[in-house]
């Protein structure tokens, strides 16, 4: 990354396809389209049937470099022929902006804004803002916008006012659904595979050591299933998703501790 920006930030939108490689790559070419972002990592899941890109760069070509990405997803990816195991509400499913190098949380806060406005009139996607972006509280976790999956968000939006949409229609898009934008700090997300087919199993070691539940502090977890993994020789079928958002905290190697504690005492 040139060393003459002074001012940095990332994005990490998250997209519903992990299995078509060519609409994969239409989406980073659509990042690396804009001058001054650089594409850092790109990863896909087949069993999540979910595609990260992280980009980073000064703040309005970052902004743009998202949109541009987002607008490849909505026509590419149909969310009504979507099966993954990861949760998901949009297309484009979730789009972090991170400050980074002379950059604050509110530089973050409003591009996540300018964003979603941009998305919502142009593209006629319903967006939500959440984390340190929320307009309301209710929607600051991303979780309690993926409550319910779709079909849960969909019921919200129509029954309840407080689930209108920041940003663009009151209902679903046909094929894109709805999108979640926002600012957050730094995180880390990173997956822990168990020796198990049972998925009950993950999903109650997610339960024990998520903060939600009385576990760890700033840390969250799902229990899913890798069904491509099944048809494999694999014995690694049940996986453990966590997310720890508060860098500072040093719980890493004890959610692994209590991973594998929590797995013996249920298996056990």
């Amino acid at each position: 990354m040139g060393q003459d920006v002074d001012r940095i930030v990332e994005c990490v939108p998250n997209f519903s396809e992990g299995r078509n490689q060519t609409t994969v790559r239409a989406l980073a070419q659509a990042v690396e389209s804009v001058a001054g972002v650089w594409l850092l990592d790109q990863t896909r899941d087949r069993d999540h049937h979910r595609s990260v890109l992280s980009f980073a760069g000064e703040p309005d070509a970052v902004a743009e470099a998202a949109f541009r990405a987002i607008r490849v997803a909505t026509d590419l990816i149909d969310l009504r022929k979507h099966k993954g195991v990861h949760p998901r509400v949009g297309a484009t499913d979730v789009v972090p902006f991170v400050p980074l190098r002379g950059t604050t949380m509110q530089d973050c806060i409003y591009l996540a804004k300018r964003l979603g406005r941009q998305v919502g009139t142009e593209l006629g996607i319903p967006v939500f803002l959440y984390e340190q972006a929320a307009l309301h509280r209710d929607h600051a976790p991303l979780e309690s916008i993926r409550r319910g999956g779709l079909q849960g968000l969909a019921f919200r939006m129509a029954s309840d006012p407080d689930w209108t949409p920041d940003f663009g229609p009151s209902h679903l898009h046909k094929t894109a659904g709805a999108m979640v934008i926002g600012a957050r700090p730094p995180l880390i997300a990173f997956n822990v595979n168990l020796r198990s087919m049972d998925l009950a199993l993950a999903q109650s070691i997610a339960k024990d050591i998520r903060q939600s539940n009385g576990g760890l502090p700033h840390l969250k977890a799902i229990g899913v299933e890798l069904a491509s993994r099944r048809r494999s020789a694999l014995r690694h079928t049940a996986r453990v998703c966590l997310r720890i958002s508060r860098l500072r905290v040093p719980v890493s190697h004890r959610v692994c501790t209590l991973s594998r504690r929590t797995f013996m005492n249920n298996a056990g």
